[in-house]
């Protein structure tokens, strides 16, 4: 077993340290402000770390994602479990979802930039809107995917439309949620950052701008680095959830 855990952690780190030792070699032989080897990219991580411009940039990030975040997925757990239960619901709002969920996050952005500013409100609606359909969509499909006779044999044993609801529809149904949560916690990172970029004047996204306009690769890598960080980071967290949720039942 231990053994076995080895080989894994091998497996894992080997590629890692593979890709940042040709980074690296390619970065020095290059020897160009265009292309800095990672020892200085991590150098310049340490000096944003210490004057407070990356956790600044970060912290007001992060407050965004957070909002948005929950503001989306809570909404979409509502609006797809109400349409899970009741198809007249599900027969109004369906073709509505269905032509808004293919539209891209940011293909909003014009809109909602004529509509409320730019302003703190623009990030967080585009997290909102990027959270709200996926999660509503899967939370829709894994309700209907409960199969019929589930259902009867708790009414023939006398549960509850609640109990119904709580103790089977929505553990069989917590599959296809979380895995809504789990892709769209990654994925409104990188909507923020896109956000930033155009609309707002802090945070990570910005960062990353205001170092292409003065040719600083090795912020723009530091800031890249990062978006990866919190992405996959947040996909884990709620992996993790997951496992503690759902896995024993599973």
């Amino acid at each position: 077993m231990k053994l076995t855990l080895f080989k894994n952690k091998l497996l894992f780190l080997i590629p890692i340290g593979l890709f940042l030792a040709t980074w690296e070699i390619a970065g020095c032989i290059a020897n160009t402000q265009l292309f800095p080897p990672f020892s200085k990219v991590i150098v310049e991580f340490g000096v944003l770390l210490t004057n407070g411009i990356l956790l600044k940039s970060l912290g007001a990030s992060f407050i965004r994602v957070v909002i948005g975040y929950i503001l989306g997925c809570l909404m979409g757990l509502l609006v797809g479990i109400i349409m899970g239960v009741n198809k007249v619901i599900e027969y109004s709002l369906r073709p509505i979802i269905s032509i808004l969920f293919p539209i891209p996050t940011l293909g909003w952005l014009p809109l909602l930039m004529l509509w409320i500013g730019i302003n703190e409100t623009l990030p967080i609606t585009l997290i909102f809107i990027c959270a709200f359909f996926p999660v509503a969509y899967n939370t829709l499909t894994g309700i209907k995917e409960v199969k019929a006779e589930y259902i009867k044999a708790a009414r023939t044993l006398g549960a509850s439309y609640w109990y119904i609801l709580w103790h089977v529809i929505m553990p069989i149904a917590s599959p296809n949620i979380f895995t809504g949560l789990r892709l769209e916690a990654g994925m409104v990172w990188k909507t923020v950052i896109a956000a930033e970029m155009f609309a707002i004047p802090n945070g990570i996204g910005s960062l990353l701008m205001n170092a292409e306009s003065l040719i600083r690769v090795d912020v723009i890598m530091v800031c890249l680095v990062l978006l990866s960080f919190m992405s996959s980071t947040f996909e884990h967290i709620f992996l993790w959830i997951e496992n503690k949720v759902s896995g024993d039942w599973r």
